[in-house]
């Protein structure tokens, strides 16, 4: 009889059988864990080669990439519109020319204004900043630092002539390069051209796309992506509103204490709140430099105690109750996203990095088995909850004492023959 090694050509089985068995036999000569990590560590590759391709071809695409990801997140926050008034009767063609026109007509309106505010006031912010550096500079040589002064005078006239240089440049809104405005203006065409399409027929556009999906998984996965989308739609409608919560608060704050630049402040305030967590904080803080800069350190804390205040306004009742649960990201994970984009794609990256895992989230959910119902209106969503105190010397001690079997003498103390049975005496 032949040893098992051999056993499946000694018995006459065919080719596949031998080679099964001796993978097999390979397989057990490693030891489990080392076979697990492998199969993990190269799978977890896969995931992260696949990832690094797509930002690749992202980054070379970038022309058409970024005007079809901003149309996407455009249609998801205009599509409830164009619904509204096709269920009213309205032919959805006219519907989206209707809806685009009112749309554009809002965003050039306010461009105008900015434009106007901003060319008007960045004069005087210069001539500001201007004299807030002398007097800075006075302070830093004949104050307690008592800096040198050839030094502090060499800091100031390079802040100077920065402000000096670019005053013409800045004020009248100049692009670079006539590249950059062809690559704008073709990129703003091309955005527009696909919001058209997707406001009108997005939903069969996607179920064509899903015929790449092999049968037997294209019904869920055209599935998942609707419902995806309805978190794109909830999350773009939540974060316009609060933006606008964000700018007209502290846009209303700016005006109130007569700081410089007012609207565009307000303007670039609600701009960057579409980058979560982060995008607020870094606008207000340039509307604290401009009202330290012009009005004094009074005013810079008040702006800044109006900052913090919408702030917690935003985090604490804006943004659970417009985004519900089923929109609700742990801030780990907006964050690590933010930054990625924003290594990977500039500004665009950080705009896009939490919509992208916030679809990612709702559809990888309804892919996982979750019920259509409890992924839209959220129920298991992940909440961030604070952990119970384990990590003290209490609990870390009755821990190891678990571990090593001696609950019972801890609690109850140790057994001696005195406790056990009673004194003769």
């Amino acid at each position: 009889m032949a040893a098992d090694g051999g056993g499946a050509a000694a018995t006459g089985d065919g080719g596949p059988t031998r080679f099964r068995g001796l993978a097999d036999l390979d397989r057990s000569k490693v030891h489990p864990m080392v076979r697990a990590a492998a199969e993990w560590s190269w799978r977890l590759l896969l995931i992260l080669v696949a990832i690094y391709a797509a930002g690749k071809l992202f980054r070379q695409f970038q022309e058409v990439a970024v005007p079809l990801c901003l149309a996407v997140l455009l249609s998801a926050f205009l599509v409830p519109a164009v619904d509204y008034l096709n269920r009213r009767r309205v032919p959805r063609s006219i519907a989206v020319v209707l809806v685009l026109v009112l749309a554009l007509g809002v965003v050039g309106t306010v461009l105008t204004f900015v434009g106007r505010a901003f060319v008007s006031g960045f004069p005087d912010l210069t001539h500001e900043v201007i004299d807030t550096i002398g007097q800075l500079r006075t302070w830093l040589a004949e104050g307690p630092l008592q800096i040198d002064e050839g030094q502090v005078s060499h800091l100031g006239n390079n802040i100077i002539s920065l402000m000096e240089n670019n005053q013409a440049k800045l004020a009248s809104g100049a692009l670079a390069t006539a590249t950059t405005a062809t690559e704008l203006v073709t990129g703003g065409l091309l955005m527009i051209f696909l919001l058209i399409f997707f406001l009108y027929g997005g939903g069969q556009i996607w179920e064509f796309c899903a015929k790449l999906i092999p049968s037997g998984s294209r019904e869920k996965v055209t599935a998942a992506g609707i419902a995806g989308f309805g978190t794109l739609v909830a999350y773009v409608r939540a974060t316009v509103v609060v933006a606008l919560v964000d700018a007209v608060c502290i846009g209303i704050g700016l005006a109130i204490l007569r700081v410089p630049l007012a609207l565009p402040l307000a303007t670039v305030i609600f701009l960057f709140s579409f980058i979560p967590i982060v995008g607020a904080l870094i606008s207000g803080s340039l509307a604290v430099v401009i009202a330290l800069v012009t009005q004094g350190w009074i005013t810079a804390v008040i702006v800044l105690a109006i900052l913090i205040g919408v702030m917690q306004l935003e985090g604490h009742v804006l943004q659970p109750f417009l985004m519900g649960r089923s929109v609700r990201l742990h801030p780990v994970a907006v964050v690590l996203a933010i930054a990625a984009g924003l290594v990977a794609a500039g500004i665009v990256g950080g705009l896009l990095a939490v919509p992208l895992i916030a679809f990612c989230n709702t559809a990888i959910r309804y892919l996982h088995g979750e019920p259509l119902t409890e992924v839209i209106h959220g129920e298991g969503a992940f909440e961030a909850s604070p952990d119970p105190p384990i990590w003290d010397r209490v609990h870390l001690d009755k821990a190891i004492a678990d571990a090593e079997g001696l609950t019972d003498e801890i609690s109850e103390g140790p057994d001696t023959d005195e406790t056990k049975t009673p004194d003769p005496r």
